[in-house]
């Protein structure tokens, strides 16, 4: 039954294999990009604990937005530019979403 779809198009198959393995490119640059958004955001946490911030590892996961504003809002202050790590972390997770999302509709579609 897949094949006879594939047979009405001399084009499908070749869109459907170039639709794949652009879907699965991006989902990897999207794990890519959620691995970064970690590895700032770690760096973000120990910046404010050097800075006597309290930290609350147990919530960490819910209470990370929070620390990354608190993070641009001490470093402002402080030198009035916003940190080095705030917008590497916050471009990651915005790029990992968008690559995630295109990944999953080429998928899909």
């Amino acid at each position: 039954m897949k094949w006879e779809i594939y047979m009405l198009s001399p084009f499908f198959g070749v869109y459907y294999l170039w639709s794949n393995k652009m879907s699965n490119a991006l989902l990897i640059s999207a794990l890519v990009f959620v691995g970064l958004y970690v590895v700032f955001s770690m760096m973000i946490v120990h910046e404010l604990s050097k800075r006597g911030v309290k930290i609350n590892y147990f919530l960490l996961r819910l209470l990370l937005i929070r620390y990354i504003s608190q993070y641009k809002r001490i470093t402002l202050k402080e030198s009035g530019k916003t940190g080095p790590l705030y917008y590497p972390c916050v471009v990651s997770v915005n790029l990992a979403l968008v690559l995630a999302i295109a990944g999953l509709l080429l998928r899909v579609l």
